[in-house]
């Protein structure tokens, strides 16, 4: 399983949109989790066809996640932090970006020329509660 992560202004709704056009695509929905912050919806789905489906959901007007992004939630400005504790175990950074932020956490997109060993450090440490501040 692969997945798609949707961001786009928090409405009611917006889930409803998302599964129609989905399923009128014939693109089952296998796992979902939402998270808001501030005035932004951020939903990942678990699909069989990664690529399929963020042709559909792009082609609908919705606003996907760079396919290859591995997408975490933290609170404070981590940027620099996460950067430097990837590129310590040898792990290239090669985007960042913040997908949406408030007052006290954030979305972030990155980007790495390893992405498996950069997902096992960062959920790591995000399963372990790291400390951002």
């Amino acid at each position: 399983m692969k997945s798609v992560t949707i961001v786009s202004e928090d409405r009611v709704g917006l889930l409803a949109d998302i599964s129609y056009v989905l399923g009128k695509s014939n693109i089952n929905i296998e796992g979902l989790s939402v998270d808001v912050v501030g005035k932004k919806a951020i939903i990942t789905i678990e699909v069989k066809d990664q690529k399929k489906a963020s042709f559909i959901l792009v082609k609908c007007g919705f606003m996907t996640a760079d396919l290859e992004s591995i997408i975490i939630k933290a609170s404070g400005d981590v940027k620099e932090r996460i950067t430097e504790m990837l590129e310590g175990e040898s792990v290239q950074v090669t985007d960042f970006s913040v997908l949406t932020s408030d007052d006290s956490e954030g979305v972030y997109a990155i980007n790495v020329d390893k992405p498996r060993k950069a997902s096992r450090i960062l959920n790591t440490l995000i399963l372990g509660q790291p400390s951002w501040d």
